[in-house]
């Protein structure tokens, strides 16, 4: 397979080197406390679930559904966002229902892209960022993650040296992996930039209900004049607990939206009806579900911090998202972010996800997911603790630490 083109484009997936381990560990017995993958626990909410059932089989809901989204589920995404943000939609024109916002991406980098075109990407960010792009023939350059000047002194120099010049710049606060926000005047800066330099700018906010300190993460989109050069892309995977129904939006700009739009009407008629309209009902009916879900992700957080921290881990407080973005503790930076993640489950029986697989950028930091109860977070901290107290000599049960370095 690696002859093929485009599979020859993608680097080894290191999260499936991290799965072998952990299936490996699990087949001989051991108990793994996976905070790897971000794979929400929690139960979607119980009135969208009844929505569901109560649609299933009902007439022409087995039938092919729009590729778009149908036309309740548009108006309901245009509600949401000038509910929570001000901002107005055309849900005819500027919103279109993807199969989650991973999707979205995917196929609006195929809509959009030339080969050869230069696409800025944060480093480290989420994997399908540059994926995407890579697989639709793009160049990737790398820009920092963290908003504050040394971004801005990166998209700079990207546009001065860059040839042909960038096309469009990919965005992610609260970001995957990192937690990091940016805020309106961050957002403000780039809206100009990328006016200035004649960028597409890609907001990916699939955390936007995931925070924790009643600063809710702002939208791009509420900038002045963003609407000409945005799209942006959500989800309800995180914000209901919906991951597996497999359903996000992308809105914005008008030409950008039915460039995806048609895009996808080659490639899928659109998600199962009745989760649309379960999706549908979601949006429209009572919120309090997503204040419940942040006060979980919060307890757990402090948890996580608190625990990990007396076990000798110092995590740093996140502010949103639900990863906290931890540095590698300084006697294993030297391994890499993959080989100590390997080293957690086999010393440690913990599942995190190592930095490098968001980019070379996040190689001194793994992942962790607030994805299990209070009680395994506990559990797993006592597992790191016991690690770094007794478990650290060897790497792999062979390799002398000190041999390794």
């Amino acid at each position: 397979m690696t002859d093929f083109h485009r599979i020859r484009r993608l680097p080894p997936y290191v999260f499936e080197q991290v799965n072998r381990v952990k299936a490996t560990a699990r087949n001989g017995g051991a108990d793994i406390v996976d905070l790897g993958m971000g794979n929400p626990d929690l139960d979607a909410p119980a009135h969208v679930v009844e929505k569901l059932k109560d649609t299933i089989g009902r007439p022409r809901t087995n039938r092919y559904s729009a590729s778009k989204g149908i036309p309740g589920l548009r108006r309901a995404q245009a509600a949401y966002y000038e509910r929570r943000f001000g901002v107005k939609l055309n849900p005819d024109t500027q919103v279109v229902a993807t199969l989650g916002s991973k999707e979205g991406f995917a196929n609006m980098a195929q809509a959009i892209t030339a080969p050869g075109d230069v696409i800025l990407v944060p480093n480290p960010s989420y994997p399908i960022h540059a994926f995407g792009f890579l697989m639709a023939g793009a160049a990737i350059r790398s820009v920092p993650c963290e908003p504050g000047p040394e971004f801005f002194h990166a998209l700079e120099r990207a546009v001065a040296h860059s040839i042909p010049s960038p096309l469009a710049l990919v965005l992610c606060y609260p970001s995957n992996p990192t937690a990091q926000v940016a805020d309106l005047d961050f957002y403000r800066d780039v809206v100009a930039f990328a006016k200035k330099h004649d960028l597409i700018v890609l907001s990916d906010l699939a955390y936007s209900e995931v925070y924790f300190d009643d600063n809710p993460p702002p939208s791009v989109l509420q900038v002045p004049g963003a609407m000409d050069v945005t799209v942006e892309f959500t989800s309800m995977s995180k914000t209901f607990s919906m991951a597996g129904w497999r359903m996000g939006f992308a809105v914005g700009n008008d030409r950008l939206i039915a460039a995806l739009a048609r895009v996808k009407s080659y490639l899928d008629y659109g998600a199962y009806t009745p989760i649309q309209v379960a999706a549908t009902a979601a949006l429209n009916g009572p919120q309090d579900c997503i204040a419940e879900m942040r006060s979980v992700y919060r307890k757990r957080r402090d948890v996580l911090v608190d625990s990990f921290g007396k076990a000798g881990w110092e995590i740093p407080v996140p502010t949103a998202s639900m990863f906290a973005w931890a540095p590698i503790p300084e006697k294993f930076r030297h391994l890499g972010s993959l080989e100590f993640s390997k080293l957690l489950i086999e010393k440690a029986d913990v599942a995190v996800a190592p930095g490098v697989g968001f980019g070379e950028h996040g190689d001194d930091y793994v992942r962790i997911a607030l994805v299990e109860n209070e009680q395994r977070i506990r559990q797993a901290a006592r597992g790191v603790r016991r690690f770094l107290e007794t478990g650290a000599e060897t790497l792999h049960n062979v390799v002398p630490l000190a041999a390794a370095r």
